[in-house]
């Protein structure tokens, strides 16, 4: 008899302890009503109000973090009917997540509670407000949308018919009064860089982020620099020049052009590829993203060169040149940099005064920055030794180890009829500076005549 009523006890306490488990699970919004949550709402895993539903091919529904994680773990069972399953496929439950977002705003315990005003479409009407700070509504949408546990669906949703993408890039567009401080800019600078990013959303609704800054390129712009050269840290600095990427790769030419104008911004994107801490070493992210904006603005813009040159870009790329060895496309940017560069007299001039450090890099990259790499830095070096005669590059040139080699190669690899004839133009450098023809001929590729 004193067995059965411990055992009674027993499992009384155990269920009131799973019931007080489950209130303490439950969102905040959720737990004073726990007694009048359809069972059906809840995940029969975690038991909580499901966010994300998700349906196995069993039939049964769960919550999607829960239901993930199971499956990850290496189960191959339905948690509640314990069947095989012979497809791990998760199917969005419309219907239900309806009727809890529905059963969730009605319910008098969140009726007229904060979290209410804090849902991701309310906090995307804050920061559409002119008249309020969107700072703190900003770093919550960033929060929601890094959260792995909302439904990529739901973020899609929110981005487009939502209205997330234009509401956040109108806060880079204020002006005047109405600006925004770094901190807010750094916040919406994140949320768009999470978009852009993010695979679950679609390429349409990307490209809603261009065109929200793109509406007014010139004070986008102006707000990426600002984040760039008063970001909390590396990472916010690194998201506002992809979004300056993203912005010159989708946008029209006006747009490209507005943004290619902005001197502050180039001299970030300069600064972005420079030394990342005190003892000198760079980013990987922070060198590509800057690079390749640099690329595409010099493309973009020609007059824009020499202010890019003024700026410090010779420099940065042939630095970043030297120390991106391992990263073909990191150096295959940076050449595509100073071919642009080395178009202008200041840009040629910058590079040859540092022709000792700077040639030699390029020659060394010249094979190892793939088809493009290769003929870029091929220009580099035919505009600065054989166009213009530099007489410190075609030293510098015909000094470093294996140039002869790469041009060599560069030949028999089919390049273009134009980078085959710079190819021939540049060998007359090894003639001319070296004692003999084969003094630098350092190739096993001796049936090629160079001359």
């Amino acid at each position: 008899m004193g067995r059965k009523e411990s055992s009674t006890t027993t499992t009384t306490t155990a269920a009131a302890a799973a019931a007080a488990t489950r209130s303490m699970r439950l969102p905040p919004q959720h737990q004073a009503l726990e007694v009048k949550i359809p069972s059906f709402f809840r995940c029969p895993i975690s038991l909580d109000v499901m966010r994300s539903p998700v349906s196995l091919c069993t039939g049964v529904t769960y919550d999607r973090a829960s239901i993930q994680r199971w499956l990850d773990s290496g189960n191959t069972t339905c948690p509640a009917t314990m069947l095989p399953l012979p497809s791990t496929d998760l199917v969005p439950n419309l219907t239900l997540r309806s009727l809890i977002s529905h059963w969730s705003s009605s319910s008098p315990a969140t009726s007229g509670d904060a979290s209410v005003t804090s849902s991701p479409a309310g906090l995307v009407r804050q920061v559409a407000s002119p008249d309020a700070d969107p700072s703190a509504a900003l770093r919550q949408l960033a929060a929601y949308l890094s959260d792995d546990d909302v439904d990529e669906f739901e973020k899609n949703a929110l981005v487009g018919a939502g209205g997330a993408a234009e509401a956040v890039a109108s806060v880079l567009r204020r002006k005047g009064e109405r600006e925004v401080g770094v901190e807010g800019c750094e916040a919406a600078v994140r949320v768009l860089a999470a978009v852009v990013a993010m695979d679950g959303v679609e390429d349409a609704n990307k490209r809603r982020v261009a065109a929200g800054l793109a509406a007014d390129a010139a004070a986008s712009a102006a707000s990426l620099a600002r984040v760039m050269r008063g970001a909390s840290g590396l990472e916010a600095r690194v998201d506002a020049a992809r979004l300056v990427e993203f912005l010159l790769a989708n946008a029209a030419d006006e747009a490209r052009e507005a943004v290619a104008e902005s001197a502050e911004l180039v001299a970030e994107l300069v600064r972005l590829v420079g030394p990342a801490d005190e003892k000198g070493s760079l980013d990987a992210r922070a060198v590509g993203a800057g690079l390749s904006c640099l690329a595409t603005i010099s493309r973009s813009r020609r007059a824009a060169r020499a202010e890019m040159v003024r700026a410090g870009t010779v420099r940065a790329a042939a630095r970043a040149l030297r120390a991106t060895a391992a990263d073909p496309a990191a150096s295959a940017r940076a050449l595509r940099v100073l071919e642009s560069a080395v178009g202008c007299a200041e840009g040629r001039a910058a590079l040859c005064e540092d022709a000792e450090q700077a040639v030699p890099a390029v020659v060394g990259r010249m094979m190892k920055a793939g088809r493009d790499g290769a003929e870029a830095a091929e220009a580099v070096l035919w505009a600065v030794c054989h166009k213009y005669r530099d007489r410190r590059a075609a030293d510098a040139a015909a000094a470093s180890e294996g140039g002869l080699t790469r041009l060599l190669l560069l030949l028999q690899s089919g390049c273009s009829p134009a980078a085959r004839q710079m190819a021939l133009e540049l060998l007359k450098i090894y003639k001319v500076n070296a004692k003999s023809c084969l003094a630098g001929y350092d190739s096993k590729t001796t049936h090629i005549m160079p001359f």
